[in-house]
């Protein structure tokens, strides 16, 4: 019998939480957390597995001699760091197979998003420094309290060019490392493709992977429980289950909830079936619908107030 087929997004954030230095020993001891879960959700189902790389690729270019770097080169390079390392840990967690697969996602090169940066990428920098590095290359930043943060353009992905590889390694029971980053962007339309500066959402990369896979599930990791409404006001609820159409009468923030929320929908429309936000940590329970946020076409408005707000 063959086995169902999940996708699980490991946010960026979540392998580098806040106030945590981006190094190796940091991304593999939060590897080494999740891991053991992705392992034993192989057990059931083939599985395909996708991750951010916001704070990694934005180290890289933060670094002197590497900012003259075009983005796409740096997706890559983290994607090969990410990617390693977690294979690493899905071996030492059991794995029987594990691959990476340095992924390549067209865009167009019309999309609003290279007018409009909106993914951040990065630490929080000094606001001088985000003066400084904007003159000197021409870099956008947005205000995070009294520190900037670098956003750059986040296209929506078209069409992932290694989908029929994935899909082969997937059906011969490997754990697919793949689509780090979003995946590195390159420019849509026949003969040479070229890099893209960019750094596509890997959230919407592994909802159009879980959609062209038929896959049954759509997992979504990151650095919070679940979906929040009125997130930071006294009526701040979590969201336990919801349409699609129930969360699009919401506002979230760009370049981090939203994208997952719409990814979560779109899966959920394409197909029919559940896709689920959770942390990092909730992986075994998230697909058991006992913790995080579920988004179907036949689920239930269900909420919660937060702890934080309850009397």
């Amino acid at each position: 019998m063959v086995k169902p087929l999940a996708v699980v997004a490991v946010g960026g954030n979540a392998l580098v939480g806040p106030g945590e230095p981006p190094d190796t020993a940091t991304q593999r001891r939060n590897l080494t957390r999740v891991a053991p879960s992705l392992v034993a959700l192989a057990r059931t189902h083939r599985l395909v597995v996708t991750h951010g790389n916001g704070p990694q690729v934005g180290r890289l270019a933060a670094q002197v001699p590497a900012a003259a770097m075009a983005l796409d080169v740096l997706d890559a390079q983290s994607a090969g760091e990410i990617g390693y390392l977690l294979c690493e840990a899905l071996d030492a967690a059991g794995a029987t197979r594990s691959v990476t697969v340095i992924t390549r996602v067209e865009v167009d090169l019309d999309d609003a998003a290279f007018t409009s940066p909106t993914k951040p990428i990065g630490p929080a920098v000094a606001a001088d420094d985000a003066t400084m590095l904007a003159a000197t290359f021409g870099w956008s930043f947005v205000a995070r309290g009294s520190h900037r943060r670098r956003v750059v353009a986040s296209p929506d992905p078209q069409t992932v060019l290694e989908m029929e590889l994935i899909r082969a390694l997937a059906e011969q029971d490997a754990i697919v490392v793949c689509a780090g980053g979003g995946g590195v962007p390159v420019s849509a339309g026949p003969g040479a493709r070229r890099g893209v500066d960019a750094v596509i959402d890997k959230d919407l990369s592994s909802a159009l992977i879980a959609i062209s896979l038929g896959a049954e599930e759509l997992v979504i990791l990151t650095d919070v429980d679940a979906v929040h409404i009125a997130h930071g006001t006294a009526g701040e609820q979590r969201v336990i289950e919801a349409t699609p159409d129930d969360l699009r009468r919401w506002s979230f923030e760009p370049g981090s909830m939203a994208p997952k929320v719409l990814a979560a929908c779109r899966f959920a429309e394409a197909t029919g079936r559940s896709a689920y936000i959770a942390a990092l940590d909730d992986l075994d329970v998230a697909v058991r619908h006992e913790r995080g946020t579920r988004v179907a076409t036949d689920a239930t408005w269900a909420v919660e107030l937060t702890k934080e707000t309850e009397p």
